[in-house]
């Protein structure tokens, strides 16, 4: 039995998926012309509380094209500690829109509204604020959420200085049912916001970047010119939206066993921190990470050790209990 708890990313399209891919109607999406697309991105708007989306191919590129479109060259982005926009976006947003990120402390992946504030450039000598950017859930904190009046009080701050908010939302379902809330309290605090498809809700390729009509229509240049244009993307899209449509509702499920696993992980001795484990995400302390990761996969489990000390489990919907038996077993 192979287990792959290295990410929410790997999942394999459901048989439905794969048939609505094989029956789906299709045309030029950079024409806008792909009927397919244009549901899933009217769906994708709806859900969310936009006026418009623009499905792309990766989450990577929603938050570049958002930070593009929200940003001049020479401004900061104020964001938490330990963002995705800088740790794994591979320097973009300064190799392409010519900004840099401004951090600020977030224990647990949860930044303080006040330091934020105090965060924004108003001086001649310093790159002034162009974008706050909130990462919600917060991968490297260990999958956790930022609170509802966190939001608020972050917005409050936005619009008193007169700056855009966008989210990085890679895993913002992931928030909304572990809250108990609908997407929309949490995306109502945002001028922009991604939402990648292909993690936990299990669509094979893409994200939406949602916004304005106004904002959207600017993201398609950016997106063009990332080379995101893609054409008979509608293949794609079919999958995307049953994601969107059914993959909400298994996310409790993929939080349960996350909380399962995390007990059986400290009753094996690793150092679990239960506090960060908050979604479908644990981060475990060990000592030589790599080699314990060889160890779990020479037992059939496949983990990733993303530092020297620390290995990252992920569940997703394709863990059966079955496999989430096994792996307790084998540690």
């Amino acid at each position: 039995m192979l287990v792959d708890l290295r990410s929410d990313t790997v999942t394999r399209p459901t048989p439905e998926m794969i048939e609505a891919m094989a029956t789906a109607p299709v045309g030029d999406d950079v024409y806008g012309e792909d009927p397919t697309v244009n549901l899933l991105q009217e769906e994708a708007a709806q859900a969310l509380g936009f006026e418009a989306a623009l499905y792309m191919p990766s989450g990577t590129m929603t938050n570049q094209v958002a930070i593009a479109v929200h940003t001049k060259r020479g401004q900061e982005v104020i964001t938490q500690q330990g963002a995705h926009i800088y740790e794994y976006e591979l320097g973009m947003m300064a190799t392409f829109s010519g900004v840099v990120p401004r951090f600020v402390p977030a224990p647990l992946g949860v930044p303080d509204p006040e330091d934020i504030r105090k965060a924004i450039g108003r001086s001649i000598h310093k790159s002034p604020t162009g974008l706050i950017s909130i990462e919600n859930t917060h991968n490297i904190a260990g999958g956790t959420i930022v609170p509802l009046d966190v939001l608020k009080g972050v917005r409050e701050v936005s619009l008193s200085e007169g700056l855009p908010m966008h989210m990085d939302g890679a895993r913002l379902m992931n928030a909304a049912v572990a809250l108990g809330v609908d997407v929309k309290e949490i995306t109502q605090h945002f001028d922009s916001v991604s939402l990648c498809l292909s993690k936990g809700l299990g669509a094979p390729v893409g994200s939406v970047l949602v916004g304005s009509e106004a904002l959207i229509k600017e993201a398609h240049r950016y997106r063009k010119m990332m080379g995101g244009g893609m054409r008979q993307a509608g293949v794609l899209a079919a999958a995307a939206r049953l994601a969107l449509k059914d993959g909400p509702a298994r996310l409790a499920e993929d939080h349960r066993k996350t909380r399962t696993l995390a007990e059986a992980l400290s009753n094996a001795g690793y150092g679990v921190d239960h506090a960060a484990v908050q979604t479908n995400i644990i981060y475990v302390q060990v000592p030589d990470a790599f080699q314990k990761a060889e160890d779990l996969k020479s037992k059939g489990i496949l983990v990733n050790a993303v530092y020297a000390d620390s290995l990252r489990f992920v569940l997703h919907h394709q863990i059966t209990q079955e496999m989430l038996e096994h792996t307790i077993a084998s540690l």
